[in-house]
């Protein structure tokens, strides 16, 4: 699934399952709280701190797909064409940066 498809499912189920979209800076917390759980399993699965037992069963990847849920959503109400926005910033990426990690001896 492209972007942009995945734009318009996230439509069409605020559509059929939500009453509407919550207002942007309600989304904008929103998607602040879901990046914070993928941090949290991050840092204890992945970092110095220990996991707490409660936090073992938690799914990366599920978390991961609400923080894409909630820009997906963020970006359908201001109007954002999200593949349109990714694609430019890829070709930018692709060419402002395309030796400077290769060139990088720090990760080597």
């Amino acid at each position: 699934m492209d972007v942009k498809n995945a734009q318009q499912e996230v439509d069409n189920w605020i559509r059929q399952h939500g009453v509407r979209y919550f207002n942007e800076l309600t989304n904008m917390a929103q998607l602040t709280e879901e990046v914070g759980e993928v941090a949290r399993i991050i840092a204890r699965r992945y970092g110095e701190q220990s996991e707490k037992e409660s936090d073992k069963g938690k799914d990366l990847g599920e978390e991961l797909a609400d923080v894409l849920f909630v820009v997906l959503c963020l970006a359908n109400q201001t109007g954002i064409d999200l593949q349109k926005a990714f694609d430019k910033k890829l070709d930018l990426k692709s060419k402002r940066d395309h030796n400077r990690h290769q060139n990088n001896k720090k990760l080597k």
